[in-house]
C-alpha cells in the first residue's frame, strides 16, 4: 500500500513531502522546497486527497503600518511634535505649526487629541497644562503601538487592551493603520505520510510514454509512475443555463417527442380568456383581487361570435344541455386585464382557433402563471405550469392516463398512480400522484380530465371531446433538486447554480 502510494506521487508531491517533517507552514514549505506558492498549494491538495497529509486553514487579520503610520513611527506623531513645541513657552497656532513641522490637517488632529487629554490651554496663545507637561515624558499608547508595528505586523487576536485602544484611535485617522486578511495553512503528516517521508523520495519514475521511447524501446526495464484513477480532482464548472430554464426545455422536449405542438401567449390576458371562456362565473371568488393580480386598463374583444356563444352558455347553457349559471353576463367584466392565473387560457385560445379539418390535434404549453399568494417556503405568487390538450373524437380517459404516465416516466418518476377527483373545468376528473421515496408518501403533481362541453362547444363551435391536464412544475422540481424552500428556485446563488443537477434531453 505504501509503495503503491509512493509510486503514484508526482515530482511536485515528492519535493513537498521531503520537507514536511521539519516545515509545517506554507511559507516555510515554499522556502524549503524552492517551489512557487501555486506549486506548493497544488501539491498539498493532491497529497491531502490521497490521505497523506491533513491541512489546517486559518484566516488571520494582520495589522500593518500604512504610509502615514510609517512616517509617524519614525518621525513622531503630530501631537507629540505639538507638545514638544510648547515645552519651553506658549505659542500661537502658526508658531506651533512652523516649529512642529505639521500641516493643517495634522494641526486639527493634534488639537483634538491633546484637548481630549486636557493637555493644553486654548487662547490667543496655546500653553501646556500640568497633565500636558507630564505627557512630555510619558509614551502615549498610540506611540507604543506604532513602534511595535514598526518591528512587524501584529495579529488582531493577540492585542492587549491598551493596544486595542490605540488601534481604535488610530483607525479614525487617515492612512496610519491598514488591516489585511491573510490565509495561513499548516500541514500535519498522517500515518501514511510519516511512512512515506521516511522512504527514498528521489526515485526517477517516468511520467509519460512518448513516441521516441516506443521507437527506440528505451522504456524497457524502466519504472513508470503509477496513476491513481480514484484520486479526487478539482471540479470544473462550465457555463450553463439556470436549472429552472433547463427543466423547462427538458419538459418541452418530452412533449415534442410525443408529437405535441407548443402553445405560447402573453402573460397578461383578458378576463374573457382567463376565466369566462373556461366557464368560470363572473361572481366567482377566484376573480376577486385577493386571489388575482389585475392590470390597469381594458381590451377590446374582437371574437364577437365566440363571445356571443360564451355569454349564452353562462346565462342559460346555450346548446350544451346545461342550465348555465343563470345570471346576466357582463362584457365589461370580461374585458378587464389580469396576469394569467394559469396557462389554461392558452388552451382556450387554441380551441377557438381550430376548425374540424385541423383535428385530431394535440398541444402543450410550459409557462409562468401568477396568483396573489402570501409568499412562504411552499407558496409563491409566480409558479411554473405545464398544460396539455388532446382534441380527438376518439379520445377517452384511458388515453389521457397513458399520456400522463408516459410523461412522468420520462421525467424520471417510477411509481405513478391516478385517482378520481373534482376540477371545475373537467368532468370526469382525475389527479396524478407520484411516489416520493424520501417522504414515503404519494404526492399530487397534476390534475386532469375531459373538458366540460360548456367550455369546448362555445369555443370550437361543435361537440368534440378534449382531454386536458395541468401540471405544477415547481413542486416536482423542488423534490428533484432537493430544495426545501420554493423561493430558492429563483435565487442567484452561484454555488447552487454551479452544483445543481443538469436536465439533459
Amino acid at each position: 500500500m505504501v509503495m503503491d502510494l509512493l509510486e503514484s506521487l508526482s515530482p511536485l508531491e515528492r519535493k513537498v513531502l521531503k520537507v514536511l517533517k521539519e516545515n509545517k507552514k506554507l511559507a516555510e514549505i515554499q522556502a524549503a522546497s524552492k517551489l512557487s506558492e501555486i506549486e506548493v498549494l497544488r501539491a498539498l491538495q493532491f497529497l491531502e486527497n490521497k490521505g497523506i497529509i491533513k491541512t489546517k486553514k486559518q484566516e488571520k487579520e494582520i495589522i500593518l503600518l500604512d504610509e502615514n503610520g510609517l512616517d509617524y513611527a519614525r518621525n513622531k506623531l503630530p501631537e507629540r511634535r505639538f507638545l514638544e513645541a510648547l515645552k519651553d513657552r506658549e505659542l500661537t497656532l502658526d508658531e506651533i505649526k512652523e516649529k512642529a513641522k505639521i500641516n493643517d490637517d495634522e494641526l486639527k488632529i493634534s488639537l483634538g487629541v491633546l484637548k481630549s487629554k486636557a493637555a493644553i490651554n486654548l487662547g490667543s496663545k496655546i500653553s501646556l497644562t500640568n497633565p500636558g507637561k507630564n505627557l512630555l515624558d510619558k509614551e502615549l499608547y498610540e506611540e507604543h503601538f506604532l513602534h511595535k508595528l514598526l518591528n512587524g505586523g501584529l495579529t488582531s487576536s493577540g492585542l492587549s487592551d491598551n493596544e486595542r485602544y490605540a488601534l481604535n484611535e488610530l483607525k479614525k485617522r487617515k492612512k496610519i493603520i491598514k488591516i489585511e486578511n491573510i490565509r495561513e495553512i499548516e500541514v500535519d503528516l498522517l500515518d501514511s505520510g510519516e511512512k512515506l517521508a521516511s522512504k527514498n523520495l528521489d526515485n526517477n519514475l517516468i511520467e509519460s510514454l512518448d513516441t521516441e521511447m516506443l521507437k527506440k524501446g528505451s522504456w524497457k526495464g524502466k519504472k513508470f509512475r503509477r496513476y491513481d484513477i480514484d484520486s479526487a480532482l478539482p471540479r470544473i464548472y462550465g457555463g450553463r443555463r439556470h436549472f429552472v430554464n433547463e427543466s423547462k426545455n427538458y419538459i418541452k422536449r418530452i412533449w415534442l417527442d410525443m408529437g405535441f405542438k407548443e402553445m405560447t401567449g402573453s402573460l397578461v390576458q383578458p378576463c374573457f380568456w382567463n376565466f369566462d371562456a373556461l366557464f368560470v362565473p363572473q361572481d366567482h371568488p377566484v376573480r376577486e383581487m385577493q386571489d388575482t393580480f389585475f392590470v390597469e386598463g381594458k381590451i377590446d374583444l374582437k371574437e364577437k361570435e365566440i363571445i356571443s356563444r360564451v355569454k349564452a352558455t353562462h346565462e342559460n347553457g346555450w346548446t350544451t344541455k346545461s342550465k348555465g349559471w343563470g345570471y346576466q353576463w357582463n362584457l365589461s367584466e370580461a374585458q378587464k386585464l389580469v396576469l394569467r392565473t394559469h396557462t389554461t387560457g392558452l388552451s382556450a385560445r387554441m380551441l377557438a382557433s381550430l376548425k374540424k379539418f385541423d383535428l385530431p390535434a394535440k398541444f402543450f404549453a410550459v409557462g409562468n402563471a401568477f396568483r396573489n399568494e402570501t409568499v412562504d417556503w411552499k407558496h409563491s405568487f409566480e409558479f411554473l405550469q405545464s398544460e396539455g390538450i388532446v382534441i380527438d373524437e376518439n379520445i377517452n380517459l384511458r388515453n389521457l392516463i397513458g399520456y400522463l404516465k408516459e410523461f412522468f416516466v420520462k421525467m424520471g418518476f417510477e411509481k405513478i398512480r391516478v385517482k378520481p377527483s373534482f376540477f371545475a373545468f373537467t368532468e370526469p376528473s382525475l389527479e396524478v400522484e407520484i411516489w416520493h421515496p424520501e417522504k414515503k408518501e404519494w404526492v399530487e403533481v397534476a390534475g386532469a380530465g375531459i373538458f366540460r362541453p360548456e367550455l369546448t362547444k362555445p369555443l370550437l363551435g361543435f361537440e368534440c371531446p378534449v382531454a386536458a391536464w395541468g401540471i405544477g412544475i415547481d413542486r416536482s422540481l423542488m423534490d428533484q433538486c432537493a430544495i426545501k424552500d420554493i423561493r430558492e428556485l429563483h435565487k442567484n446563488d452561484l454555488k447552487q447554480l454551479k452544483e445543481m443537477k443538469m436536465f439533459i434531453k
